[in-house]
């Protein structure tokens, strides 16, 4: 699964960053796609499609790294000076460090549109799910409730940290496991429970991480959320209060997942998921 997603990746970053494409910002382009990760949300999205019996390969490819596409795209906004201010991502350093802010900011907006374009040129031969899978992606990065929502939260004096975390991690999650559904034929509503589990979860399992371990563990500045004084599960439950909320919240995923031939390999996912995303010396509280 991860070589498909890498091919669909490559090949739908082909056209953008070939001539007569400004060749720095073609470069930020590839940097901010191609610096590593574990591509989650592209994975989840397939797995779904399989499980409702994808029957457009392409179609489902497409939604997938649509998803991934605008992921990377807030990664880099995320990380420039107005934001978290990050001189690394995974180990490397952020596009704004490494090619400018301006060019930073190029980047992101040009993965944002790259994202539609992908998805609305697989989806042509199946023109009738075109339009759910365009509004699916179009919700969950903008607003009220999509990954600009998420970040807006954290300039309010006040953030619902549920609404927060729905926002700002859940949304690409939803948007994974109902546009896989789509791709494939099927009823998306089924679906969201499990994205916005698997995205809670991740949330907390990020906040987790920023809390416990060290930049060189990370690959990225390590304490953020203490020192741009943002919500948090670990401020507000502790430690041990976020690990359990965090299996608390898998172990609902599991459950909601919907009757279906690929049931049984979606609880797997799910579970290996919950193993890795527990802080090493907490495993006796996902019991």
């Amino acid at each position: 699964m991860q070589d498909r997603i890498e091919t669909a990746l490559k090949a739908a970053l082909s056209a953008p960053v070939a001539q007569p494409a400004p060749p720095q910002l073609a470069a930020a382009l590839s940097h901010a796609v191609f610096s590593g990760g574990a591509r989650v949300r592209p994975q989840l999205a397939l797995a779904v499609a399989a499980a409702c019996g994808e029957d457009q390969p392409g179609l489902a490819d497409a939604a997938a790294i649509s998803i991934e596409i605008i992921h990377c795209a807030s990664l880099v906004h995320d990380d420039m000076p107005c934001f978290d201010d990050a001189d690394l991502r995974r180990g490397k350093p952020t596009v704004h460090k490494a090619f400018s802010e301006p060019l930073a900011l190029l980047a992101g907006d040009a993965l944002i549109v790259l994202a539609f374009d992908v998805l609305a040129s697989a989806s042509m031969a199946t023109p009738t799910r075109t339009a759910p899978l365009v509004s699916r992606l179009a919700r969950a990065t903008g607003m009220p409730g999509g990954i600009c929502a998420g970040q807006g939260w954290e300039s309010e004096a006040s953030v619902d940290l549920s609404h927060y975390h729905q926002s700002k991690t859940g949304a690409l999650f939803v948007a994974a496991t109902t546009m896989g559904a789509i791709s494939a034929g099927a009823d998306a509503e089924p679906w969201v429970e499990l994205g916005a589990r698997i995205g809670e979860a991740f949330q907390v399992a990020d906040d987790l991480r920023d809390a416990l371990l060290t930049e060189a563990e990370l690959g990225k500045p390590a304490g953020q959320d203490a020192v741009h004084d943002r919500p948090s599960a670990v401020l507000e439950l502790g430690v041990e209060g976020a690990v359990r909320k965090l299996h608390n919240i898998l172990g609902g995923a599991i459950a909601s997942i919907p009757h279906c031939p690929g049931e049984e390999l979606l609880c797997k996912i799910v579970s290996a998921q919950a193993r890795r995303l527990t802080p090493t010396g907490f495993e006796h509280l996902a019991a």
